[in-house]
């Protein structure tokens, strides 16, 4: 009984610490900005916060701590807020003009080709959207593709800072967003009619390094907002999820999310191990108003740390 007060107290301590962490985190989500490191890494895993925020309210509560149930609670209802999908989700209502299948995939290096290779056959998309596909990695989908695929849009380099497209469609080739990696971009002929295709892999959000991250999902969100008329695919490695203030700038151009058209916003796409149980969705296909979306699915492969992301759309009359 004489240690009760000194336990509580250990409680409550406890218990502050871990509200005072999470309070951090959402409230740069309330004030709508991604702060610094390492908030802005934390804050693609915000659902998750509700296991910190879960056991503080239980150390809150062993120690009588009404203040901080109070403080619990109200962190829960924010949590609770914010996890609700961000963007809009209303389909085109056109004409049908044009069904196809779209594919992103990091294949990491190029070590995730071989196992991306079948993926592609099996699942037949009409464009591909490929990020850290070096010099090896192009040789070995173009010997493959050739034929299937033969239009292509490419940044050729080593490492992570090579990408390509490709694409069954006819392509003209555009000069693609500026960034540390390779963001190429083209304008596909899909029936007679333009679409705008932008592959995204801006920089990740490196602890002392977040200056490019915030810039090139800015240059993103300016070649979304360029051209509103003309139909748009932009897809890839986005770094970056709906709980980053810097990838809602984006859809707040009128872009949609496709997964989350469908219903799978939070199906987390990175890291792949761990994708099941503990990720982040930060690969996505966003989409202008002109498309509707009917599936997206989450693709394992071996030899990379992301797993791709499958979408079938299809492209309306605008009203």
């Amino acid at each position: 009984m004489t240690n009760q007060p000194g336990r509580r107290r250990l409680g409550a301590w406890c218990a502050g610490l871990l509200f005072a962490g999470v309070s951090v985190v959402v409230g740069c989500r309330v004030a709508d900005t991604d702060g610094i490191t390492p908030v802005t890494q934390l804050l693609a895993f915000l659902p998750w916060l509700l296991l910190p925020t879960g056991t503080a309210l239980l150390f809150a509560l062993l120690a009588r701590w009404w203040t901080g149930l109070v403080w619990g609670l109200a962190l829960l209802g924010l949590l609770a807020w914010f996890i609700e999908p961000y963007g809009k989700t209303s389909d085109a209502s056109g004409q049908p003009l044009a069904s196809f299948r779209v594919l992103t995939s990091n294949v990491e290096f190029g070590r995730g080709t071989g196992s991306l290779v079948p993926a592609v056959r099996r699942y037949q998309p009409a464009l591909v959207f490929v990020q850290e596909c070096d010099r090896t990695c192009q040789a070995t989908l173009t010997r493959e593709f050739g034929d299937t695929y033969p239009h292509r849009q490419a940044v050729v380099a080593d490492g992570s800072k090579g990408s390509l497209i490709l694409s069954r469609y006819p392509l003209r080739g555009t000069d693609g967003v500026t960034g540390t990696m390779g963001m190429p971009g083209a304008v596909a002929d899909v029936r007679g009619h333009p679409v705008r295709l932008q592959l995204a892999h801006p920089m990740p959000p490196l602890p002392g390094q977040l200056g490019p991250w915030h810039r090139e999902l800015g240059r993103l969100r300016d070649f979304a907002a360029a051209d509103r008329r003309t139909p748009t695919v932009l897809a890839g490695d986005f770094n970056a999820s709906q709980d980053h203030a810097a990838f809602r700038r984006i859809l707040d151009t009128g872009l949609r999310d496709a997964a989350r058209l469908v219903g799978d916003d939070r199906t987390p796409s990175w890291p792949a191990r761990t994708a099941r149980v503990l990720g982040a969705q930060i690969d996505h296909v966003l989409v202008s108003p002109d498309f509707s979306a009917t599936s997206a699915r989450f693709l394992g492969l071996t030899g990379t740390d992301h797993r791709a992301l499958l979408t079938d759309l299809t492209l309306h009359q605008r009203e």
